[in-house]
């Protein structure tokens, strides 16, 4: 199992802005050369964070990125549902009768319990802790 690459380069731009401070704005030019994601593909993931309230742009001479939020307020679990929607490893956590051995199937606790464990530890780590 492995997050998109799109959430892996969310992470890593999200990262980025967080190591520059909450003030100084960053040209998502240098973002893509300093983190190696190609230009057109960070300029969709910039767009989903800010809609998600992440991020904040603006354009012009003096635009750039800057975070939504200070890190310690950004979680690893925001940053990755921003882009990839909800995390959910198998159809059946998400809600029951969907699969065809509801009620009898051994392995849906242990998806539940492995998802809720990831869950939590995404949640619990903020970009002020990762950079730390």
């Amino acid at each position: 199992m492995q997050i998109t690459r799109q959430a892996d380069y969310a992470v890593r731009a999200v990262l980025h802005l967080a190591k520059l401070g909450n003030t100084e704005r960053a040209a998502t030019s240098s973002i893509a050369e300093e983190q190696h994601i190609p230009p057109s593909f960070l300029a969709k993931i910039i767009s989903q964070l800010s809609i998600a309230g992440l991020l904040h742009t603006s354009r012009g001479a003096r635009g750039g990125v800057t975070l939504g939020r200070e890190p310690k307020d950004i979680t690893l679990l925001e940053v990755i549902e921003a882009i990839d929607g909800p995390i959910q490893l198998n159809e059946c956590v998400g809600e029951e009768g969907l699969c065809t051995f509801d009620g009898e199937c051994p392995l849906r606790p242990v998806w539940c319990d492995a998802q809720d464990e990831l869950v939590t530890r995404l949640k619990g780590t903020n970009f002020a802790q990762l950079m730390a």
